[in-house]
């Protein structure tokens, strides 16, 4: 996640108001129940001879419209109301005690009914692993006289909101058929009002409120048929006819994609947001619905309030086993420039690829006519050298030797394998950042994994010097063998990668070198490889600190020193990092997808993470030089 916050950006001045409106919560209220089990084999229970399962915590926190009053209260919005139904049981005792802890209104909006029984989501947990839900109150029905009561308070609570959520989580909870059409008389009289739908199966009931669906609700309201995955264009035409239908804006999300808005004759496609964490969906939605009721409430557009949504979701999605909301701080921490994602269906289908001319040169997106080079920054590893091809085949039995600690040896064949599984995951998810933040990644999967006491575990410079010490001994023999002659420095290279540098320089093109290997490693490396003069700009490297990104350092400096407009410079990388640097200060972005064992050739896997991170042109390598310098008007 990107960790930037400018000041008075539009993501500051999305969220100051919030603290001065009032919004109101209707729907179903329920509680998420986390039961974490003792994961050891358990004693048979002497009467029936099954297995018990025996319960070492027990957590429980707001869920349905409950989760959704909490992340407007962690929003910092001013005042919120609850308007729903709690049981007579010892659950829907808590629920109203998790409310107005929260700092809930709840009378008279919250209405215990003796004959409901409190909504409950119950989790069993093993470890990270989550077992089968135990639902309650799937059968509730509702007394008229609590309809009535429920009626009541939310028409006055409208006359005093800015916004109101209507949430509906289960069929046959408080927002029925019936109720709806008592709600859409509501709706009819407060039309200064914002009223907000966010419905699992009845959303297509409801009369004058905007819609938040997602895009299989999208699809199911307007009885649409086509097969999922649905691409940004076709999200973007669903959400266009739901709009003209209702006659009121709609949000279609898209999950790890993003959202999509469209109404009042425009339509928006906000992408999603790169995730390096492990993440749990549970809650994203009443995280995206409080977002948008918030932003729509305090009176901004649209636009806005679906680039903060988007925001919020990236970051409940990221706390595990629990219905997370995100804050004001964590929303500015995660910054108004986040690291998005690019073309997610275009990566996904090189069928679609589009190429310039007869070449191999994949177009994503135009080349601007006014494109004018002058400075070029290149990635390292992987790019223009291949020295430290198979390092994946390194850090990986190194990060599963370090979760497992003294289970190293001891471990079963299932937990090692789930293991190498989560290390592979996580190193491809991660690969093109500089080795320090992966390492610091790797405690916190050892100390979550839970198998090395606390006081064993390292911090990220201690794994790092342990990771270090392989790869080096892996650079420094191919190194050895250039320097005796046994190896030609071409036999490193991606292929034409000197050639490229030389024509570059020769018309008169500054070029800088930017890799999150340590400065002094990449500069030993460059050497090594017969370039290190060819960069006059100077050779940027990690410095040990995880604040300090070399490829953004290299780029705010050549664009301040240098006033450069966005034309006026390009990066050519194999990694996830300068594209979205680059992307993020409008320079041009070609990504190298090669495969690094031949050095030559596309890597489709490369292909598609560059796509993804925001890459201008993909070429598989440099053979075609002279066809990437005249697509891009050099």
């Amino acid at each position: 996640m990107t960790t930037a916050s400018n000041e008075h950006s539009w993501l500051e001045s999305a969220l100051a108001p919030l603290g001065r409106i009032r919004v109101t919560v209707w729907g179903d209220f329920c509680l998420d129940a986390y039961w974490r089990l003792e994961m050891e084999d358990a004693e048979l229970s002497i009467e029936t001879g099954l297995p018990v399962r025996r319960v070492q915590e027990q957590r429980y926190s707001l869920g349905g419209a409950g989760n959704v009053v909490a992340n407007l209260i962690d929003l910092g919005v001013g005042a919120v109301e609850a308007i729903g139904v709690a049981g007579p049981d010892l659950f829907g005792a808590k629920m109203l005690e998790l409310l107005r802890d929260r700092g809930a209104e709840i009378h008279p909006g919250m209405v215990v009914d003796d004959c409901w029984q409190t909504m409950v989501y119950a989790k069993p947990c093993r470890g990270e692993q989550e077992d089968s839900r135990i639902d309650f109150g799937a059968f509730n029905r509702m007394q008229s006289r609590t309809a009535d009561a429920l009626i009541a308070a939310l028409d006055s609570a409208a006359g005093e909101s800015n916004a109101v959520v209507l949430n509906q989580q289960i069929p046959e909870g408080i927002s029925n058929p019936a109720m709806i059409e008592r709600i859409n008389q509501v709706i009819a009289r407060h039309p200064g009002t914002q009223f907000i739908v966010d419905a699992r199966h009845h959303a297509r009931y409801y009369r004058g409120a905007i819609q938040k669906l997602n895009v299989k609700e999208g699809a199911r309201f307007l009885d649409v048929s086509e097969p999922e995955p649905f691409s940004g264009e076709e999200t973007t035409r669903l959400a266009c006819r739901i709009a003209e239908q209702t006659g009121r804006p709609v949000f279609l999300t898209r999950g790890e994609f993003g959202i999509v808005t469209a109404g009042a004759g425009s339509a928006h496609e906000i992408p999603g947001i790169q995730v390096l964490e492990k993440t749990d969906p549970v809650g994203a939605g009443d995280s995206v619905v409080a977002a948008l009721a918030a932003v729509l409430g305090s009176g901004q557009d649209m636009l806005t309030a679906a680039r903060v949504a988007n925001i919020a979701a990236v970051i409940t999605v990221c706390k595990l086993q629990t219905t997370g909301t995100a804050t004001p701080t964590e929303i500015l921490a995660v910054g108004p420039e986040p690291d998005y994602i690019y073309e997610p269906g275009l990566a996904q289908a090189p069928h679609f690829a589009r190429y310039v001319g007869a070449t191999e040169i994949e177009q994503i997106t135009e080349v601007p006519e006014d494109l004018d080079i002058r400075h070029c920054i290149f990635d390292h590893d992987g790019t223009l050298s291949t020295l430290r091809e198979g390092w994946e085949k390194l850090m990986e039995p190194m990060m599963v030797r370090a979760i497992l600690g003294p289970h190293y040896v001891s471990a079963s064949p299932t937990l090692f394998a789930r293991v190498t599984e989560e290390v592979r995951s996580f190193i491809n998810r991660t690969t093109g950042i500089q080795t320090l933040v992966q390492m610091k990644g790797l405690t916190d999967l050892v100390r979550q994994a839970g198998h090395t006491p606390e006081v064993d575990i390292l911090d990220e410079h201690g794994y790092k010097r342990i990771y270090n010490e392989e790869l080096l001994k892996m650079v420094r023999t191919r190194i050895e063998k250039l320097r005796s002659g046994e190896l030609d420095s071409r036999d490193f290279q991606i292929k034409n990668a000197l050639k490229l540098l030389q024509e570059l320089r020769k018309r008169g093109v500054k070029l800088y070198l930017a890799s999150g290997t340590d400065k002094e490693d990449v500069v030993a490396e460059a050497k090594a490889m017969g370039y290190v003069d060819l960069f006059e700009g100077e050779i940027y490297g990690a410095v040990g600190d995880i604040r300090i990104e070399a490829k953004r350092v290299v780029l705010e400096r050549i664009i301040r020193e240098h006033n450069l407009a966005p034309h006026q410079f390009a990066t050519f990388g194999d990694g996830p990092v300068e594209m979205r640097e680059t992307r993020k200060r409008g320079g041009f972005c070609i990504g190298v997808a090669s495969d690094e064992l031949r050095r030559f050739g596309l890597n489709p896997t490369k292909r598609a993470r560059l796509i993804r991170a925001g890459a201008d042109l993909v070429i598989p390598d440099f053979s075609q030089m002279d066809a990437v310098l005249e697509a891009i008007n050099l």
